[in-house]
Protein backbone atom coordinates (compact mmCIF):
# COMPACT_ATOMS: atom_id res chain seq x y z
CA UNK A 1 0.00 0.00 0.00
CA UNK A 2 1.40 3.39 -0.97
CA UNK A 3 1.65 6.21 1.53
CA UNK A 4 1.87 9.98 1.24
CA UNK A 5 4.96 11.94 2.23
CA UNK A 6 5.90 15.55 1.56
CA UNK A 7 9.10 15.73 3.61
CA UNK A 8 12.32 13.91 4.40
CA UNK A 9 13.38 14.33 8.03
CA UNK A 10 16.21 11.82 8.16
CA UNK A 11 16.51 10.09 11.51
CA UNK A 12 14.20 12.58 13.24
CA UNK A 13 10.48 11.81 13.67
CA UNK A 14 8.37 13.50 11.01
CA UNK A 15 5.47 13.63 13.49
CA UNK A 16 7.07 14.62 16.80
CA UNK A 17 3.70 15.08 18.54
CA UNK A 18 2.82 11.43 17.95
CA UNK A 19 6.29 10.28 18.94
CA UNK A 20 6.17 12.31 22.16
CA UNK A 21 2.65 11.33 23.23
CA UNK A 22 2.39 7.71 22.07
CA UNK A 23 1.63 5.61 25.12
CA UNK A 24 1.83 1.85 25.56
CA UNK A 25 -0.34 0.69 28.45
CA UNK A 26 -1.67 -2.70 29.55
CA UNK A 27 -4.78 -3.67 27.59
CA UNK A 28 -7.04 -3.42 30.63
CA UNK A 29 -5.86 0.12 31.39
CA UNK A 30 -6.24 1.18 27.77
CA UNK A 31 -9.81 -0.11 27.61
CA UNK A 32 -10.75 1.33 31.00
CA UNK A 33 -9.49 4.80 30.04
CA UNK A 34 -11.33 4.59 26.73
CA UNK A 35 -14.66 3.50 28.18
CA UNK A 36 -14.47 6.08 30.97
CA UNK A 37 -13.89 8.80 28.40
CA UNK A 38 -16.72 7.60 26.16
CA UNK A 39 -19.09 7.41 29.14
CA UNK A 40 -18.28 11.01 30.06
CA UNK A 41 -18.89 12.20 26.51
CA UNK A 42 -22.10 10.14 26.07
CA UNK A 43 -22.70 11.70 22.63
CA UNK A 44 -20.60 10.75 19.62
CA UNK A 45 -20.52 11.57 15.92
CA UNK A 46 -21.50 8.55 13.82
CA UNK A 47 -20.07 8.65 10.30
CA UNK A 48 -21.54 6.61 7.44
CA UNK A 49 -21.19 6.63 3.66
CA UNK A 50 -24.04 7.74 1.37
CA UNK A 51 -24.55 5.13 -1.35
CA UNK A 52 -25.67 7.50 -4.12
CA UNK A 53 -22.74 9.92 -3.84
CA UNK A 54 -20.05 8.08 -1.88
CA UNK A 55 -19.80 11.11 0.40
CA UNK A 56 -19.50 10.77 4.16
CA UNK A 57 -22.09 12.11 6.59
CA UNK A 58 -21.90 12.39 10.38
CA UNK A 59 -24.73 12.48 12.89
CA UNK A 60 -24.71 13.13 16.62
CA UNK A 61 -25.84 9.98 18.44
CA UNK A 62 -26.34 9.13 22.11
CA UNK A 63 -24.91 5.85 23.35
CA UNK A 64 -27.65 3.53 24.58
CA UNK A 65 -25.38 0.78 25.93
CA UNK A 66 -22.08 -1.03 25.42
CA UNK A 67 -21.20 -4.68 24.85
CA UNK A 68 -17.99 -6.67 24.42
CA UNK A 69 -16.53 -5.39 27.65
CA UNK A 70 -17.19 -1.81 26.58
CA UNK A 71 -15.68 -1.77 23.07
CA UNK A 72 -18.88 -2.42 21.08
CA UNK A 73 -21.39 0.41 21.06
CA UNK A 74 -25.19 0.26 21.00
CA UNK A 75 -27.34 3.06 19.57
CA UNK A 76 -31.08 3.47 19.08
CA UNK A 77 -32.30 4.37 15.61
CA UNK A 78 -35.40 5.01 13.58
CA UNK A 79 -35.25 2.23 10.99
CA UNK A 80 -36.71 4.60 8.38
CA UNK A 81 -33.86 7.14 8.67
CA UNK A 82 -31.08 7.89 6.22
CA UNK A 83 -28.36 6.24 8.28
CA UNK A 84 -30.03 2.85 8.01
CA UNK A 85 -30.00 3.23 4.21
CA UNK A 86 -26.30 4.10 4.40
CA UNK A 87 -25.48 1.07 6.54
CA UNK A 88 -27.44 -1.29 4.31
CA UNK A 89 -25.16 -0.40 1.40
CA UNK A 90 -21.94 -0.12 3.44
CA UNK A 91 -21.72 -1.35 7.04
CA UNK A 92 -18.32 0.27 7.64
CA UNK A 93 -18.67 2.97 10.25
CA UNK A 94 -16.80 5.36 12.52
CA UNK A 95 -17.91 6.86 15.81
CA UNK A 96 -15.86 9.71 17.25
CA UNK A 97 -15.88 11.57 20.54
CA UNK A 98 -14.25 14.80 21.74
CA UNK A 99 -14.43 16.92 24.88
CA UNK A 100 -13.52 20.49 25.84
CA UNK A 101 -9.98 19.52 26.90
CA UNK A 102 -9.15 18.26 23.42
CA UNK A 103 -9.25 14.61 24.44
CA UNK A 104 -10.74 12.49 21.66
CA UNK A 105 -11.51 8.95 20.53
CA UNK A 106 -12.11 7.37 17.14
CA UNK A 107 -13.76 3.94 16.93
CA UNK A 108 -13.89 2.30 13.50
CA UNK A 109 -15.67 -0.93 12.73
CA UNK A 110 -18.73 -2.50 11.19
CA UNK A 111 -22.36 -1.88 12.07
CA UNK A 112 -25.32 -4.20 12.15
CA UNK A 113 -28.95 -3.10 12.22
CA UNK A 114 -30.98 -5.15 14.70
CA UNK A 115 -34.79 -5.20 14.66
CA UNK A 116 -35.53 -8.27 16.79
CA UNK A 117 -38.03 -7.26 19.46
CA UNK A 118 -36.16 -9.08 22.22
CA UNK A 119 -33.14 -6.87 21.65
CA UNK A 120 -35.26 -3.74 21.26
CA UNK A 121 -37.02 -4.42 24.56
CA UNK A 122 -33.68 -4.99 26.27
CA UNK A 123 -32.34 -1.57 25.28
CA UNK A 124 -35.60 0.38 25.02
CA UNK A 125 -35.86 3.76 26.74
CA UNK A 126 -39.14 5.67 27.23
CA UNK A 127 -37.32 8.78 25.99
CA UNK A 128 -37.45 7.29 22.49
CA UNK A 129 -41.12 8.18 22.29
CA UNK A 130 -40.21 11.85 22.05
CA UNK A 131 -37.85 11.24 19.13
CA UNK A 132 -39.83 8.58 17.26
CA UNK A 133 -43.26 10.10 17.87
CA UNK A 134 -46.72 8.57 18.25
CA UNK A 135 -48.56 8.42 14.92
CA UNK A 136 -51.83 7.62 16.67
CA UNK A 137 -52.50 4.40 14.79
CA UNK A 138 -51.97 2.08 17.76
CA UNK A 139 -48.86 0.55 16.18
CA UNK A 140 -46.36 3.30 15.51
CA UNK A 141 -46.55 4.74 19.03
CA UNK A 142 -42.87 5.08 19.98
CA UNK A 143 -43.13 2.11 22.35
CA UNK A 144 -40.93 -0.99 22.42
CA UNK A 145 -43.16 -2.77 19.87
CA UNK A 146 -43.00 0.08 17.35
CA UNK A 147 -41.38 -1.49 14.24
CA UNK A 148 -39.60 1.79 13.48
CA UNK A 149 -37.37 1.40 16.54
CA UNK A 150 -34.16 -0.47 15.85
CA UNK A 151 -30.71 -0.86 17.32
CA UNK A 152 -27.39 -0.17 15.63
CA UNK A 153 -24.57 -2.24 17.05
CA UNK A 154 -21.08 -1.02 16.21
CA UNK A 155 -18.51 -3.81 16.39
CA UNK A 156 -15.17 -2.08 16.93
CA UNK A 157 -12.26 -3.18 14.73
CA UNK A 158 -9.70 -0.46 15.43
CA UNK A 159 -9.58 2.27 18.06
CA UNK A 160 -7.37 5.35 18.36
CA UNK A 161 -7.73 7.80 21.19
CA UNK A 162 -5.92 10.50 23.13
CA UNK A 163 -6.84 11.46 26.68
CA UNK A 164 -5.22 14.23 28.67
CA UNK A 165 -2.25 13.12 30.73
CA UNK A 166 -2.05 16.34 32.73
CA UNK A 167 -4.24 19.13 34.04
CA UNK A 168 -4.92 22.53 32.47
CA UNK A 169 -1.90 24.19 34.07
CA UNK A 170 0.36 21.34 33.00
CA UNK A 171 -0.93 21.46 29.42
CA UNK A 172 -0.48 25.22 29.29
CA UNK A 173 3.09 24.95 30.60
CA UNK A 174 3.93 22.28 28.03
CA UNK A 175 2.47 24.39 25.22
CA UNK A 176 4.39 27.50 26.27
CA UNK A 177 7.55 25.40 26.47
CA UNK A 178 6.88 24.02 23.01
CA UNK A 179 6.40 27.47 21.51
CA UNK A 180 9.66 28.65 23.06
CA UNK A 181 11.78 25.61 22.21
CA UNK A 182 10.10 23.99 19.21
CA UNK A 183 9.72 20.79 21.23
CA UNK A 184 6.37 19.04 20.92
CA UNK A 185 4.34 19.16 24.15
CA UNK A 186 3.67 16.01 26.11
CA UNK A 187 0.00 16.51 26.99
CA UNK A 188 -1.88 13.34 26.00
CA UNK A 189 -1.83 9.59 26.29
CA UNK A 190 -2.10 8.67 22.61
CA UNK A 191 -3.07 5.02 22.19
CA UNK A 192 -3.97 2.70 19.35
CA UNK A 193 -5.82 -0.59 19.74
CA UNK A 194 -5.56 -3.10 16.92
CA UNK A 195 -8.19 -5.57 15.76
CA UNK A 196 -6.23 -8.27 17.59
CA UNK A 197 -6.20 -6.25 20.84
CA UNK A 198 -9.94 -5.67 20.65
CA UNK A 199 -10.75 -9.29 19.81
CA UNK A 200 -8.66 -10.47 22.73
CA UNK A 201 -10.54 -8.14 25.08
CA UNK A 202 -13.90 -9.11 23.61
CA UNK A 203 -13.16 -12.83 24.08
CA UNK A 204 -12.44 -12.27 27.76
CA UNK A 205 -15.72 -10.38 28.22
CA UNK A 206 -18.09 -12.48 26.11
CA UNK A 207 -20.99 -12.02 28.51
CA UNK A 208 -20.52 -8.31 29.18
Amino acid sequence: MSSFSNASTGDKPADPYKAKNADQAPLSESIDDLTNFVDKCKFGMMTTRIESSGLLVSRCMAIAAKEGGGVDLIFHTNTESGKTDDLKSDPKINVSFVDSTGSWASISGEASLITEREVIRKYYSPALKAWIGDLGDGKHDGGPEDPRIGVIKVKALTITYAVSSTGLLGRTAELVKGIATGESPSVNKLRELSTEDIEKWRSIHKNN
